[in-house]
């Protein structure tokens, strides 16, 4: 097992190897200088979906939602406040799918929200419908172990 991980800057996406007794201090990026963590969840486009996920060594968390849906407004605080506090061992994001159409689509989201989690830029759990603060905060360490 590798002693650094690759981690993708949320600002420029620029990939940083990061020693993994050094990923709780969080780092700087090498390109940008700016911290590699923000202990909030990252907004993906197309663009800058598969640099992150499937550049990553991060385990990475996609809410898939929509500014229009009641329940993905409901559950943002919830998955804000995960994203504080399971930083830096994983990377929450969020993709907006009405802007994103394509990449929803490329993933099959049928329902929002939906929750992925991708690790090693794969798909290895989904959730669909909104979760409580508890209920997300279980269903994201059920999908990381």
């Amino acid at each position: 097992m590798p002693d650094a991980l690759i981690v993708v800057c949320p600002r420029c996406h620029a990939s940083n190897r990061v020693p993994k007794a050094r990923l709780a201090d969080g780092g700087t990026c090498g390109k940008c200088k700016q911290p590699l963590f923000a202990g909030a969840p990252l907004e993906l486009t197309g663009r800058s979906f598969d640099q992150h996920v499937g550049r990553s060594d991060l385990p990475i968390i996609v809410d898939f939602w929509a500014p229009w849906c009641g329940p993905c407004r409901m559950m943002a605080p919830a998955f804000a406040q995960a994203a504080r506090q399971l930083e830096p061992a994983c990377r929450l994001a969020k993709v907006n799918t009405e802007e994103e159409q394509q990449l929803a689509a490329r993933h099959g989201i049928r329902s929002i929200p939906t929750l992925v989690a991708f690790r090693n830029g794969r798909e290895v759990a989904r959730q669909s419908g909104a979760l409580d603060a508890g209920s997300l905060m279980r269903w994201i360490r059920s999908s990381l172990s």
